[in-house]
């Protein structure tokens, strides 16, 4: 892989990974076009964990609360003014066991060779976007209870089928659960936070293989694109999540499932 394969690969990791369009399923597809298949899937984490830093950058109040929040509480300090974060702990929680079970169980569904397959889905996620639209709901954090947890957490694992929007079938599912609109975008990403860093423990073991497929430059000019471009992605996207405007992104995911049924093997 050299250095503006690389690139574009992190380019389009930053992008899809918060718009409801699907990382891996681009990434997938963008590999096989790039002849690139043979890369190990530890490639795609590493771009998954610098747009993780893209979350901790844009929501970096919301995180540096939590932290304090959890210390106040282990040191039995805490008050009313820590609910927020304290529930999105107790949720979270539940939700990223949920997630890793479901998503577990679904990653044994190879799909790095049927690309057609995962264009697929894109229809299935636009299918997500255009339902959960429809949605209002009016919980915010600190009313989140233990059900919101395994509704969310059952759909990001879900979300592991490439082609699946991890961000769309999340906020879509906290929607559906009752989450108000902003509440639902936020939780769903910091949700992603243990869920990349998981995943990144999973793959670890196949750091030798990844270091003789992409060089470091080659890694480290990838993982920066989609650093860059994921802050951009979210900043863009939250207003469209507050608005309930995620149906928009139909209208690309339909012609190109289609385009990719036709035309992928």
């Amino acid at each position: 892989m050299n250095a503006l394969q690389a690139l574009l690969l992190g380019v389009f990791q930053g992008i899809a990974e918060f718009l409801p369009i699907s990382s891996s399923g681009h990434l997938l597809i963008f590999k096989d076009l790039l002849g690139l298949s043979e890369v190990p899937v530890l490639f795609d984490v590493i771009l998954h964990v610098a747009t993780l830093l893209s979350i901790v950058l844009v929501f970096r109040k919301r995180v540096g609360g939590i932290f304090a929040s959890v210390w106040r509480w282990l040191r039995r300090k805490h008050d009313q003014g820590d609910a927020d974060n304290l529930a999105i702990v107790r949720v979270g929680a539940v939700a990223t066991v949920l997630t890793a079970v479901v998503g577990l169980a679904v990653e044994r569904v190879d799909l790095s060779a049927r690309p057609a397959i995962v264009a697929g889905m894109f229809l299935v996620t636009a299918a997500i976007l255009v339902v959960s639209s429809r949605f209002k709901g009016s919980d915010q954090f600190r009313s989140l209870t233990l059900r919101h947890g395994v509704i969310v957490g059952v759909a990001q694992g879900l979300g592991v089928f490439p082609g699946i929007s991890r961000s769309g079938i999340t906020i879509g599912a906290g929607l559906a659960s009752g989450m108000e609109r902003n509440t639902a975008g936020e939780f769903a990403f910091l949700l992603a936070i243990p869920t990349i860093l998981g995943a990144l423990v999973l793959k670890l073991p196949e750091l030798g293989e990844l270091g003789s497929a992409v060089p470091p430059l080659s890694l480290a000019v990838g993982a920066m694109a989609a650093f860059g471009f994921g802050v951009l992605a979210l900043l863009a996207l939250m207003p469209l999540v507050r608005r309930g405007r995620l149906a928009w992104f139909a209208a690309y995911l339909v012609p190109a499932g289609i385009l990719g049924l036709l035309f992928l093997r």
